[in-house]
Order: structure tokens, then sequence, then C-alpha cells
């Protein structure tokens, strides 16, 4: 996995929500995000800030709801292959080349049993990258999925600012940091 370790300036001042302890109530979840990568057992579910040219793709659920393509992982799943169906089922993507891994929020459940019965428990984490996609097709919408009605790619102060709309501004942050991280990447 490639992952970002050399900032110029640290961003824990610059994005203060994005780096602060969180509590995902849905979840009965604590977490935490930072910039270094967890185990790969620990890693139960990955998402992707694609970019689209300068643009970062979002897709729309069926009750309206804006998310970041990305999901679980199946059993004995490897994170890019993951990543690449993950990609497909929801926005009808595909990489232009290799993901950099922002980092990810590494998170304890108080809930008894595991979300699905091979992943780890108590201790999980959701891990975070950006990369350059094409939307080459339709979400294929498997059964089990979110049902996605659209993908758009907007510019990514608009993308945060839709998927912080209603919800906590740390999306609005990741956004932000994935992009200044890709622009520093591209010298």
């Amino acid at each position: 996995m490639t992952e970002i370790t050399d900032l110029a300036h640290p961003p824990q001042d610059r994005f203060p929500a994005l780096f602060a302890p969180q509590r995902w109530e849905w979840g009965g979840i604590d977490a935490q995000f930072s910039l270094g990568l967890p185990p790969d057992e620990l890693i139960t579910n990955i998402h992707l800030i694609g970019f689209s040219g300068d643009a970062v793709v979002l897709c729309q659920e069926a009750r309206g709801h804006w998310f970041l393509p990305g999901g679980t992982r199946e059993v004995a799943e490897s994170v890019d292959a993951c990543l690449v169906r993950e990609l497909r089922e929801e926005a009808g993507a595909r990489l232009l080349g290799e993901p950099v891994w922002v980092g990810a929020h590494r998170a304890v459940t108080d809930r008894p049993t595991p979300y699905r019965p091979w992943q780890p428990h108590p201790e999980k984490a959701w891990l975070w990258g950006w990369a350059d996609v094409v939307v080459d097709s339709a979400p294929t919408n498997p059964p089990d999925g979110e049902q996605v009605v659209a993908v758009r790619a907007l510019p990514a102060a608009e993308a945060g600012l839709l998927l912080t709309r209603g919800r906590e501004p740390w999306w609005g942050e990741l956004i932000a940091l994935a992009a200044e991280l890709r622009a520093a990447a591209r010298g």
C-alpha cells in the first residue's frame, strides 16, 4: 500500500474535526482518524476520494444520501480487490492509477458481535485514500448493496459541502486533505 508520510505541514491543525475523536452511534463506534495505516487484518471498510480530472466523484443512493464510493470487505478479499469492486458497483468507475492511502479511522465498537462474522471485533479500521478514476459505465447496483441513482463529479469544495450537509464536518475536511495531498503529489 502506498501511503502519505512526508507532509511539510501536518494537517491536524488545519483539519481539527477530521482528527478529533468521534462517536458513530449508528454502529456503537468510537473512532479516531490518523495518517498511519492500520494492519491489513483490521481493515473492514475501504473508501476512495476518486478524482475525475479535478472533480471528486460522489454517489447518491435511492434515499437521497450522497457518499464516497467504497464499502465493506468481503471474506478473504484484499484491499485492492474490494476497492475495484466497490468502485464498479457504486460509481461505475475504474482506477486510472494506484490509490494513495491518506489514513484510517481506527475504531472500537461496543456492539456484542461483529457486523459480519469474518470481521475483526471489537477493533476495526476504515481505510481512506484517493486516486484518479474514470466513470465509464453505470453502477452495477448489486441487490445486497446501496442502490445508486446518480453519480456526479463535483469540484472538491462543493463535494465536501454536499457530504457535510446534515453530517459531521470531518467529511469536508477529508476531501480537502485528499485534494491537498493530490496537489502536492503532482508538484
